[in-house]
């Protein structure tokens, strides 16, 4: 598969699984709903090589690997789509319980670009997620030095962006841990966060809706996140002045 292909990355974090869980397969369903032209119907062999899934749906549902369901692709080597979760065993905040991590990928180009609201969206709403993001994969490199006390690597935060503290330090799994290019809050993380307040999310409403389950896509900017780009780094320190709760940076 094209390993240069620049792309868009999706994390969405959600209860963990329980036993006879349907998730798996709506997460699947709603992002092929959401790309219509998308069908995950193969799996990478641990040498790389594209294995077809006759059988696909009996496959996820039956398919439990780490807690999650399997890696999931489309057959396209210029427009690689993916898909995979896994439970991770350490909780979204202090002492909070394991979670379910959905991660994907789709290209970087226009019609990745044009579906990402409702790929994030559906696999939001299908997991029943907490909170989660869509952002271009270079972003997340700052998404990372921004993330703090660290044992190594940079002890500032780059581009003057804020630091944000570790899930440990974080006192609810509802609260986002970080900002990206389209974020997904639930019903619940919204609350926790303080969003909408008309007279102060203007902006943010006019690139923002709510989502069948309740909850919200916000879109930080037109294009795909550019912090190269000043307004682009402009408008992502204005969302973090505006909601200091994301990143735990309002508690002690």
């Amino acid at each position: 598969m094209a390993a240069l292909q620049a792309s868009l990355t999706l994390n969405v974090y959600a209860p963990a699984l329980a036993d006879d869980d349907k998730r798996p397969l709506a997460i699947v369903h709603g992002m092929e709903r959401a790309l219509p032209d998308v069908r995950l119907g193969w799996t990478m062999s641990e040498k790389e090589k594209l294995i077809a899934l006759p059988h696909r749906d009996e496959w996820v549902a039956t398919n439990r690997i780490d807690g999650g369901f399997p890696f999931l692709c489309n057959d396209d080597d210029n427009r690689v789509v993916t898909l995979t979760g896994w439970e991770n065993p350490n909780g979204l905040a202090a002492e909070g319980p394991p979670h379910l991590q959905v991660y994907g990928r789709l290209p970087l180009d226009a019609g990745g670009i044009a579906a990402a609201v409702d790929v994030l969206e559906a696999i939001g709403d299908s997991s029943r997620a907490f909170w989660g993001h869509t952002s271009p994969e270079g972003v997340m490199r700052d998404i990372a030095d921004q993330l703090g006390p660290k044992m190594y690597g940079r002890t500032e935060p780059p581009r003057g962006l804020p630091a944000l503290k570790l899930p440990r330090n974080i006192p609810a799994q509802e609260i986002p841990h970080y900002l990206g290019w389209l974020n997904y809050w639930s019903a619940a993380a919204a609350m926790a966060i303080g969003f909408p307040d008309p007279a102060r999310d203007a902006e943010l409403l006019m690139r923002a809706h709510r989502t069948p389950s309740g909850g919200w896509v916000v879109q930080l900017t037109d294009a795909p996140l550019d912090l190269d780009d000043p307004a682009h780094l402009d408008a992502l320190k204005r969302a973090y002045e505006r909601f200091p709760v994301i990143g735990g940076r309002d508690s002690p």
